[in-house]
């Protein structure tokens, strides 16, 4: 028997070849491989790949060089598992979860790596008698620029817990080549950057190129007419080159280790000799150019035909790939019985933008593989799942008809059939009513419904929250709902504890430890325990001197980020998440600037003195973000040039906000800042993360924050605000009139009139009208003040009061604090994943037992 090398030095016995002769681990009666990761193998694997791939001394090397050797250390460490388990799956011929995402907002991922291998105090040791500080190290690794917000988060939440529960799983998605965009503020105003995040190359990822295979766009289609019956071939199109990069994701404290597969585009022909030889050279690699566009820029802007067109095309490529590399390997491991096929496949698409998974799997499987149009619509709806992240209507995709048939002319094809079919269903529940039939169709309005396909087509549709759920089915998708009522269900979001607590915040979890033990770290829940040492006066101490170490930590890092002084005796009040006008940063804005006038103008006005922390990206054509960008970044310049209201207040914009500043921003914060309009946020996942760390939640009851408040009680959050029925019934009966809050609420009045009079912005007194009005007149005949800012603004200003009140009694706040620690466990993805797989998926755990 042969023998496998690995970098770390250490070897194995050779596996046969479990495609022809799966043999699981337990069957060969051997043990799984491992090699020892002690502290002094550590420093020898450190030491060797320094002097054979740098040529360099641990003296001379470079802090780059130091970390490319410790994280490849890591990641030997993490391949011998890797290899296990992908011969365990496919030994067992497990049924596995391909879970499909346009974002994955990873973070770094050396130090969670060493987490859930259980080997953090061994790297540390090693690395501190090498001289090395792991911190600073730690710095040296790019952010992978692979998602934005919420939802990319989410996902590489999820990746996390499928493996640490043993689920065998694929994320899949782009390996773009630059990120969203690195944020700068320039006098006060939001300016975008290239992330060029893979200048350094990314040590977690090996490129696959056996899985390499070809995406067509273009062309068209002819129908071929032969004995064995009618055929459709594609004609004339042009083709990309999908190359898959694999990084594996470690379970915590288990064997398992599953696959991110990101795919990069490539032109088929890597240059045009015959144009580069008559001096063209601009033409020679024009189609390379084209070609590797699609998986250049996380979202490219799409105000404009080119940018859809762009969007269109990257979200096909990667749906495409994916799906052919699944109908390949199951082929590999199960032949050619799709009667199986949804018993070991499953597909769940993450929003929309995955959603052209579902006509190229009823492609592949009708033109490659011959099946029926009836066999393989019952294959797609049994296999791919659907989860709606918004009710948003500009977030529920659509595609200009003509578009999508110009450039995928097959998969039109089949969704004129999809909608052909599912129309004439629709006709039999709602016979002669036109305008609903063509609001839940798929083509309608020379449009493609991403959304209605999704519903239509698949075999679950959830929700994020219960709140969010029951919006689907009562509002957004109640059609759908009255004829596939079975399809729909709602699944609460959760984080992973092990990066937004084990890892983050390193204090408060030996603080945990020492009161409760350590069976939460495999069990969230256990977190519960912890809530009688609410009541310990001690331990409340211990609490806040954990909360203080941590401001210090960011005020620090402030300090040298931005060169912004952060006085950490504040209250240190935290609003980050994506910028959008229904997260209503407006709101906190107008909040701060009314504190302002009041410390001003009353020389007796007191308060708790409070540090505004934002933290957020406005997409690079949202206009009226990027405005609200401008005037935070201006009430900061007015709140510093006066000397009272700077002994109260202070406000920071985070430039750039990314996981790896909220991995600090979030243990420090002690407020949250959930202020989204009820009804808006399906779910949110900053939420819990503020909680799980200490924060006390100031929200609306929205999204998750209703369970929140059923968790931790109303006393230890603050709600305010228009419930999500009462802002239903206001959109529907459009009697709203904010200028009459405007006329008698002095406070709003002079505040928003700062806006525009020079107060703010004194050479340019005239940037903030467009946010002005759109809270007072609307625009284009659309309401004013459509997100209820002011409608909600004295709610919200009698729970900051409240707050203010209470944070001045640290008996009561504390105590707060930690019960909002002691009920977050509910909120790990842990627990989420354990729903979808119960409810949707059904895979069994890899056993390593």
């Amino acid at each position: 028997m042969g023998y496998i090398f690995l970098p770390s030095g250490a070897l194995y016995p050779r596996i046969p070849d479990v495609q022809n002769h799966p043999i699981s681990w337990k069957e060969r009666g051997t043990t799984l491989p491992t090699t020892t990761f002690d502290k002094e193998s550590i420093k020898a694997s450190i030491i060797g790949k320094l002097q054979r791939y740098n040529g360099r001394s641990l003296q001379e090397a470079s802090p780059q060089q130091i970390y490319k050797a410790v994280a490849s250390t890591v990641r030997d460490q993490i391949m011998q598992k890797f290899t296990a388990a992908r011969e365990e799956r496919k030994a067992n011929k497990s049924k596995r979860l391909y879970y499909l995402s346009v974002e994955f907002l990873m973070g770094r991922s050396m130090y969670c790596n060493m987490l859930n291998l259980v080997s953090t105090r061994e790297y540390r040791e090693a690395l501190q008698e090498l001289g090395i500080n792991l911190d600073d190290i730690l710095k040296e690794e790019p952010e992978p620029g692979l998602g934005n917000g919420g939802l990319g988060r989410l996902a590489a939440c999820f990746l996390d817990s499928l493996s640490s529960l043993d689920l065998p799983a694929m994320g899949c998605t782009i390996r773009y080549e630059y990120g969203l965009f690195r944020q700068k503020i320039i006098d006060g105003q939001q300016v975008e950057f290239p992330d060029s995040w893979l200048e350094n190359g990314n040590v977690w990822e090996m490129p696959v190129m056996e899985d390499a295979c070809e995406v067509h766009y273009g062309g068209h289609v002819d129908t071929v007419e032969d004995e064995t019956g009618t055929h459709f071939v594609h004609r004339d199109y042009y083709s990309v080159v999908a190359v898959p990069y694999d990084m594996p994701i470690v379970g915590y404290h288990t064997q398992t280790v599953n696959t991110l597969r990101t795919w990069s585009a490539r032109s088929k022909q890597r240059i045009d000799l015959n144009s580069f030889g008559r001096g063209n050279y601009a033409q020679a690699s024009q189609e390379i150019d084209l070609a590797e566009a699609i998986s250049k820029v996380l979202y490219p802007e799409d105000n404009h035909y080119e940018g859809k067109m762009l969007r269109l095309k990257q979200h096909y490529f990667f749906t495409s790939a994916t799906l052919q590399y699944i109908i390949r390997d199951f082929k590999k491991l199960h032949g050619t019985d799709w009667s199986i096929f949804p018993d070991k496949v499953c597909i769940h698409i993450n929003d929309t933008h995955p959603g052209l998974a579902i006509p190229e799997l009823m492609r592949l499987l009708m033109d490659q593989e011959g099946l029926g149009w009836d066999e393989s619509a019952q294959i797609v709806e049994k296999t791919i799942a659907y989860t709606n992240h918004t009710i948003m209507a500009e977030a529920l995709e659509k595609w200009p008809d003509a578009m999508v048939r110009q450039q995928l002319p097959r998969i039109y094809m089949i969704l004129e059939e999809m909608n052909r079919r599912l129309c004439q269903r629709l006709w039999n529940h709602f016979p002669g009513e036109w305008d609903r039939i063509a609001h839940m169709a798929i083509l309608a309005y020379d449009q493609v419904f991403m959304a209605n396909l999704c519903v239509a087509m698949t075999h679950s549709v959830n929700g994020v929250s219960q709140l969010h759920g029951d919006i689907l089915k009562e509002e957004t998708f109640h059609d759908f709902y009255q004829i596939m009522p079975e399809k729909f269900t709602a699944i609460t979001n959760g984080i992973t504890h092990r990066r937004w607590l084990m890892s983050c915040n390193p204090r408060l979890t030996d603080l945990i430890c020492e009161s409760i033990g350590d069976a939460w770290f495999t069990d969230p829940e256990r977190l519960s325990e912890l809530k009688p040492m609410a009541n310990d006066a001690a331990f409340r101490e211990k609490f806040a001197a954990v909360k203080q170490a941590n401001k210090d930590r960011l005020v620090k890092f402030l300090r040298d980020r931005q060169d912004v002084v952060v006085d950490p005796s504040f209250m240190f009040d935290c609003q980050s998440k994506r910028l959008h006008e229904y997260k209503r940063q407006m709101l906190n804005a107008l909040h701060i600037l009314v504190l302002y006038n009041r410390i001003v103008s009353d020389s007796g006005f007191t308060m708790q003195p409070r540090v505004f922390f934002f933290g957020a990206k406005a997409s690079p054509g949202y206009y009226r973000a990027k405005q609200i960008i401008r005037m935070i970044n201006a009430i900061a310049r007015l709140v510093d040039s006066h000397p009272r209201a700077r002994q109260f207040l202070k406000v920071v914009f985070l430039e750039n906000y990314d996981v790896s500043s909220a991995e600090i921003l979030i243990p420090a914060s002690e407020v949250s800042e959930q202020l989204s309009t009820a009804s808006k946020e399906a779910s949110g996942t900053g939420n819990m993360k503020f909680m799980m760390n200490g924060a006390v939640t100031i929200g609306t009851m929205d999204g998750a924050n209703v369970e929140i408040a059923e968790q931790v009680g109303m006393d230890n959050i603050y709600i305010f605000g228009m419930r999500s029925d009462t802002v239903r019934n206001l959109y529907a009966e459009r009697t709203y009139n904010p200028m009459s809050i405007f006329e008698t609420n002095h406070e709003i009045r002079q505040a928003m009139t700062q806006m525009i009079d020079g107060t703010l912005l004194p050479n340019a007194p005239a940037a903030l009208q467009d946010l002005y009005h759109s809270l007072l007149m609307g625009d284009y005949g659309s309401m004013a003040d459509p997100y209820f800012v002011l409608k909600d603004f004295g709610s919200y200003s009698m729970a900051q009061r409240r707050l203010n009140d209470d944070y001045m009694n640290p008996e009561k706040w504390w105590s707060m604090a930690v019960i909002n620690t002691a009920m977050s466990g509910i909120f790990s993805s842990d627990r989420t994943i354990r729903e979808y797989n119960e409810r949707i998926w059904h895979l069994t755990p890899l056993d390593w037992n």
